[in-house]
């Protein structure tokens, strides 16, 4: 049996330049704190929850426990914050907005609490909008985000001194692994200046590609929709003769949109996603999978991440160079490239055979929702979560769940941490057995 290790806690950084005072919690009228209610310092949650216990010791790391803290530091009456939204549209933005102006408004008595328009640029080009809970009472209803959003405009020092100028002490970015970079650098620049400012992120990413939480908000929503356009497809396959229903879903990096809405479907035949390599031509490639699957049910459903393939895709010298404005390479459209290719082959092994590709693209669809049930509940616990945080004295942190309870975890962390399917796990073999595709990376 291994021996007991250490638990090694993530050190979390605080603005040392504050008084603490008791939480305005204890006379909130609408709680009644009592033993347990609010979050010690020894309070953590462990990194890893399962652990081999026959083999040798391993490392423990443990995470602040996020939550309401006995004491506080910040003067509520003096407490001025800035919430900004950055990258792109997400289930659940306006949600998190809300839940920010509110909870800081019912639970801390902050009322100078100001909305950033248009992402980082906002800070410096724009008049920020003063925010209350009658403003954004019916925020979480709408999709999209009503702040206004932006890729890029990332100039720090432009940034940092809007930030001093205007006297904001709190400032809430919510965004992808891109803004949580910027966040990093922003905090880092706030703490060089000596600005006693708390900077906290709040990881948007309907890919759930954030790494260490468990999931990032929006996410749950995006796969309810996927599923809608995996349904259309396959009625459109089925009502075809030898029909393919293609459907792409978001996913650069990251394949856990498709994944989840194929294990939540069942009509999908192959699902093609970026951490797995595959080939179309030859024995145990796609082409000869969909020709087996047509044979046999006389439809096929295929369903890709948007980052799959993108290797395959010719592309001439300018697009090898093209970037978004937040320094990504700019994809080509798989999706259309499968189509092209799928009726290509068919043509040439099939020429007088009827075909059909039926394709889908559900990407602004999806992106452009309101959050469901889940995801709303989930984003008012993130923003109360951050609020806890920061007026705790917390600074360069991000608040999310760890195995299902809520931590503080270090924002340079977060920003450099991945979560890729593991197409090694129960999960991926899981996948295939439901759709029976081909193991494409055992040629590899």
């Amino acid at each position: 049996m291994a021996t007991e290790t250490a638990t090694s806690i993530k050190k979390l950084p605080s603005l040392s330049g504050l008084n603490h005072r008791r939480n305005p919690l204890d006379e909130n009228p609408f709680f009644h704190p009592s033993d347990g209610f609010y979050i010690n310092p020894s309070d953590v949650i462990l990194s890893q929850v399962t652990y081999d216990l026959s083999a040798q010791s391993q490392p423990r790391f443990a995470y602040h426990r996020a939550g309401p803290r006995q004491e506080i530091m910040y003067e509520p009456s003096a407490v001025k914050a800035a919430i900004v939204t950055c990258g792109g549209l997400c289930p659940g933005m306006n949600t998190v907005i809300r839940e920010l102006v509110v909870g800081l408004w019912e639970l801390y008595d902050v009322k100078e609490i100001y909305g950033i328009p248009a992402g980082y640029r906002g800070f410096y080009s724009m008049e920020a909008v003063k925010l209350n809970p009658k403003i954004v009472h019916d925020w979480h209803k709408k999709g999209g985000t009503v702040l206004a959003t932006s890729r890029g405009g990332f100039h720090l020092n432009k940034i940092v001194d809007a930030i001093q100028l205007n006297g904001y002490n709190q400032v809430y970015i919510i965004g992808g692994d891109g803004t949580m970079r910027g966040a990093v650098e922003i905090f880092k620049e706030v703490s060089r200046r000596k600005l006693e400012v708390g900077i906290t992120g709040i990881p948007k990413t309907v890919d759930n590609d954030v790494g260490i939480i468990d999931r990032s908000f929006g996410f749950q929503t995006a796969v309810e929709m996927a599923q809608q356009a995996i349904s259309a497809a396959h009625v459109e396959a089925e009502s075809a003769v030898n029909g393919i229903g293609l459907v792409k879903l978001m996913g650069r990096s990251t394949g856990h949109i498709a994944l989840h809405a194929t294990l939540s479907s069942r009509d999908v035949d192959c699902c093609l996603i970026p951490e797995m390599d595959f080939y179309l031509e030859g024995k145990g490639g796609l082409f000869e999978f969909l020709e087996k699957r047509l044979k046999e049910r006389g439809h096929a459903v295929l369903v890709v991440a948007e980052g799959a393939g993108q290797d395959m895709i010719p592309r001439n010298d300018s697009q090898k160079q093209e970037r978004d404005e937040s320094g990504n390479l700019v994809f080509l459209d798989v999706g259309a490239w499968f189509k092209s290719v799928l009726k290509e082959w068919w043509e040439r092994e099939h020429p007088d055979e009827l075909f059909t590709v039926k394709y889908i693209d559900p990407t602004y669809m999806i992106r452009a929702v309101p959050a469901n049930a889940t995801d709303n509940l989930y984003c008012t616990l993130l923003a109360h979560s951050a609020i806890h945080g920061v007026m705790a004295g917390y600074t360069g942190f991000v608040s999310g769940p760890i195995n299902g309870n809520y931590a503080y975890i270090p924002l340079e962390e977060v920003a450099q941490a991945k979560n890729e399917v593991n197409t090694n796990d129960h999960k991926w073999a899981w996948v295939r057995s439901v759709t029976t595709q081909p193991d494409f990376e055992s040629k590899f």
